[in-house]
């Protein structure tokens, strides 16, 4: 592929790269932001290769997600010997985000973020992202059965968190009847 129409393909999926880069790195922009051009550097400087095996997209999502775990490692080392005794940063959404969206949608993503990372990506491949479950599993380097077993456990999680959130302010006593029970 030429160069000039790499980049062009890249900034068409520039918008759909960050989506994804902004969910490995669980909602912090300014780290997806970092992520998300050592990946573009990457791919000029020529250290990232595609090859045509796969969508151009799903080529992508792998590299943005390897260097998002390549990045993170490197924090924590250098948290690890620079600051010891300190506890880990949390990963919360950021307030222009969180100010944007309505209640609805930041009650999913925050049970979105409490799902296994697997499960998490899996579902952000597909729903967010518009991969077929063979192509999400391409980018998380795992078998298509266990992508499919993210997805469908992902989805009953997340359905039971979003369940689980419901206020229910009425307060109900039943009678658990036990024949067993001796009286």
């Amino acid at each position: 592929m030429d160069i000039s129409d790499l980049k062009a393909q890249l900034e068409r999926l520039h918008g759909a790269s960050f989506g994804w880069a902004l969910s490995c790195c669980r909602h912090d922009r300014a780290m997806a932001e970092d992520v998300l051009q050592t990946v573009y550097l990457k791919i000029l400087q020529g250290k990232a290769l595609y090859r045509g095996e796969s969508k151009l997209q799903t080529w992508l999502f792998a590299v943005i997600r390897k260097t998002d775990i390549t990045e993170r490692r490197k924090s924590l080392l250098r948290a690890m010997t620079t600051i010891p005794g300190t506890d880990r940063k949390r990963f919360d959404l950021h307030p222009d985000t969180e100010f944007e969206q309505s209640e609805t949608q930041r009650r999913f993503l925050l049970a979105l973020e409490k799902l296994p990372a697997r499960q998490r990506e899996t579902l952000h491949l597909v729903f967010y992202q518009d991969l077929r479950l063979r192509e999400a599993a391409k980018v998380m380097g795992v078998s298509i059965g266990s992508a499919r077993r993210h997805y469908e456990r992902g989805k009953k999680h997340l359905r039971q968190l979003l369940e689980g959130e419901k206020v229910n302010y009425e307060v109900r006593w039943k009678r658990e009847e036990n024949s067993g029970a001796v009286l």
